[in-house]
């Protein structure tokens, strides 16, 4: 991730309806959820979350595919995972010890305990 794909998501991310969805989506997991549902789970109207959902495409933070007569959305986890490590790449000039609490998070919530799948 460079920097001008860094600040088009943080601009994406930096409403409160949108930083909302995308948390929503990231919790869904990778089935996603339907746009109605999204919005209810937000509290903002259809069209309202199909403006936000639009912007966040277009940062690439969210994908989505038809279902039926449904559009399902879920979180781009690999545009997370990268601005994730566009964030902490060269974190703390080599001082380990002030980054390990935020790998500790997210080695915990990409292998859950008992969980194999990505190990």
């Amino acid at each position: 991730m460079d920097d001008a794909q860094a600040l088009a998501a943080f601009a994406a991310l930096a409403q409160e309806h949108r930083l909302r969805l995308v948390r929503a989506l990231v919790t869904a997991g990778p089935d996603g959820l339907a746009s109605g549902t999204l919005a209810d789970a937000v509290g903002v109207s259809a069209a309202t979350v199909s403006h936000h959902l639009k912007e966040l495409s277009r940062a690439g933070l969210v994908v989505s595919r038809r279902d039926g007569r449904s559009i399902i959305y879920s979180a781009a986890y690999p545009t997370l995972s990268d601005l994730i490590a566009f964030l902490m790449r060269d974190c703390c000039q080599g001082r380990a010890e002030i980054c390990m609490p935020a790998a500790e998070t997210l080695a915990a919530c990409l292998c859950p305990p008992g969980d194999n799948t990505h190990a």
